[in-house]
Parts: C-alpha cells; structure tokens; sequence
C-alpha cells in the first residue's frame, strides 16, 4: 500500500486541480503584466514570442515556460526579483545553501507569514497549547526559518527563544574532517538550548533538526530528565535525515511522549507538512505541499517532463506560486517516491525524500 489514504474522493481532487488551475492563471496575469511583474519575467516574457497571460490556463502550460534555472537566483540585482504590484512594501531576502559559491536567493514580503500561518492549522492544539513559548533551536542569520518560526510563536500568541546557530561553519568542520571543533560546536549549540530551557520561560513547543534534537535529548538524558520533563510537548522538525528508522527511533528513545511533526521545507517553496505517521505505517513520512501556493511532482530521474507512476521514485520539482514569487518547475536536490492523495490534502504527496543521487555525493548536511 503506496498511499497514506486511498479514500480521497475524486470529487475532492479534481476540485483541488481546478483550484491549482485558477491560481495559475491569477497568478501568471500578475506575474506577467507590466504593472505588477518583476523586471525577471517581465524581461523573460519579452524573449518568448508570445504572451503567456493569453496562453497559459492550466497548471500543466507552465511546462511552456521551460525549467526554472537554478543559477537565476544566484547574484544579483536582487531587485529584479521584487514585484512592481509590491513597490513601497518592506522587502527580505532569504538565503538557501551558501555552503559552496554565491548563496541562492528568494525575496519575500510576507510569504513567509503566511506559510506558517497555513502550517500553523495543521497543527494539534492539545500538544503545541496557544499562548505558549517556543524554541527555535535551528539555523538562524539570513535563512528564513528563525523569523517564521518566530512569527509561528507570535501568530499563536507566544515568545519565541532562539539560538545562535551557523550552519555553514558547521559544514566547513565537516569538510575539514576538524571532528573535535564539530562536537565543540555542537556542545555550544545545545548549551544554548539548555540554557534557554532551564531559565523558567515556559517553553511548551520546539522546531529543531533531527540531529539537534538527537543531540538535546542525549544531553538532557545525561542531566537524569527528558524533552518531556523539560516541558517540550510539540516539536516540529524538518531537514532530509528524517528517515522513518529515524523517526521510529526518536518516538522510541528521544521525545518521551512528547508529540513530533515532520516538515519538509525551504526558502523557495514554503512548508509541506505530513500525514499522520506512526507505528500504523511503519513510521512512514509522506509531505504535502501547500497547494495551491506551491506544488510538488515527482519526475523521472531522466526525463524531468515525466511524472512518475505512484509508488515509483523521481526527482521533486517544484512550483511557487505566489504574488511575491514566481517559480515554475525547479529541479529540487531531492528525490522521493509519488504518494497518493490524502484526505485533508487531496493532491499528490512525496514520502522518502533525501538527497537527489545525481548530487548525493558532493552533498554535506550538516546541522539538518
């Protein structure tokens, strides 16, 4: 069995295909007039030939405008990027990657805001309770999950405490082999976290990385207490060493009882969250993107125009589809297999997702 829930009704698909569909068409006219588009695709439009406003009414014409090119977000102007419909509004820029070469970037007014948000319904009350406080115990500096994960702590009428936390250093130990810095480093890391912890804040809800989290539990473990007994009920978490054998093994010997969620994001798409895993399926991890905002597909490994059958294994490619940005078929890092619709996310999912095989090899995950 492939699918997190064969149930989904196919009224319910196809209702969430129109939707794609109509978001696609509201979308390209933005993108595409010369009085909200971006100088990047008002200049791209230009060189087509035609008018993708007139012929782009469906989710599947995107595939005219050709694959999203990964070094088109490297370097500047990042003003090319910025929307003329948003002129006058607060612009951030996010960076993902960084480790080797010009970091990518995204800019976003309140994307952000609105992702977590979104991400914020799907979560249980009863483990992450409103008004509580939060760590985030993550990447923080130009990456955009320290103020998501705070602005998450505000929207749901908490405080959110942070860490300082530098994923690249982390990944230069790694590719130094300077294994005594690494486990330094990662003491100063958790230290910070226990400080936080220990300092009668109330901190109910936790985002983490699968390593830190392993990394916390291991140390509150040797101070005799647990993530529980700290008083960490929800913990969401993300990054692609969310393996189910990892998964199994952090609801067996690291949360206590303490309710987990798996994530998968970035700065370019948003947040997917997942079905319901646990012991019924193996612990098994399927994501869902947030349609109709961002869609994830999973293609053939040699032919990207071919969505795979479900069940089989490809590479993610993904679309945004925002007001602040546009970002049709990009060839993601990752891999993973095709998952059925779900019930409360009638529209295809990915489960298994971990680095993409073509670049597996010169891939360093570091803290995540």
């Amino acid at each position: 069995m492939h699918g997190t829930d064969s149930a989904t009704a196919p009224a319910q698909v196809d209702a969430a295909r129109q939707a794609l569909d109509a978001r696609v068409r509201e979308m390209v006219a933005w993108h595409f007039d010369p009085a909200t588009g971006c100088p990047f695709w008002l200049d791209y439009a230009q060189k087509l030939g035609w008018d993708p406003r007139r012929e782009i009414t469906t989710f599947a014409d995107l595939r005219r405008l050709g694959a999203f090119e990964d070094e088109w977000l490297r370097g500047g102007p990042v003003q090319r990027w910025v929307p003329r419909g948003l002129a006058g509004k607060p612009v951030f820029v996010f960076e993902t990657g960084g480790t080797t070469g010009t970091p990518k970037t995204r800019v976003a007014c309140d994307d952000f805001r609105t992702d977590y948000e979104l991400f914020s319904a799907t979560l249980p009350d009863e483990s992450f309770p409103k008004g509580a406080n939060w760590l985030m115990l993550g990447p923080s500096g130009p990456r955009r999950l320290r103020l998501a994960v705070e602005h998450l702590a505000q929207f749901r009428g908490g405080i959110s405490f942070c860490v300082d936390l530098d994923p690249r250093w982390v990944i230069k130990l790694i590719k130094k082999g300077w294994s005594e810095h690494l486990q330094a480093y990662k003491d100063h890391v958790i230290d910070q976290a226990v400080t936080i912890l220990q300092a009668n804040h109330d901190i109910r809800c936790m985002f983490t990385t699968p390593k830190l989290l392993e990394a916390l539990a291991l140390r509150l473990d040797a101070m005799g207490t647990t993530i529980r007994k700290a008083g960490i009920t929800g913990i969401f978490s993300g990054g692609t060493e969310f393996t189910p054998q990892w998964n199994r093994f952090a609801h067996e010997e690291l949360l206590d009882g303490a309710y987990m969620t798996p994530t998968y994001g970035n700065t370019l798409m948003g947040l997917a969250a997942s079905a319901p895993s646990g012991p019924h399926n193996n612990y098994k991890i399927t994501y869902y993107a947030p349609q109709p905002r961002a869609v994830i597909e999973v293609v053939d490994l040699d032919d990207p125009a071919r969505v795979v059958e479900y069940g089989q294994t490809g590479r993610v490619r993904l679309t945004t589809l925002t007001r602040e940005f546009f970002m049709p078929g990009f060839l993601e890092r990752d891999e993973g297999e095709r998952e059925v619709p779900y019930e409360r996310y009638p529209w295809d999912g990915v489960s298994g997702v971990r680095p993409y095989r073509g670049f597996a090899a010169t891939t360093t995950v570091g803290v995540y």
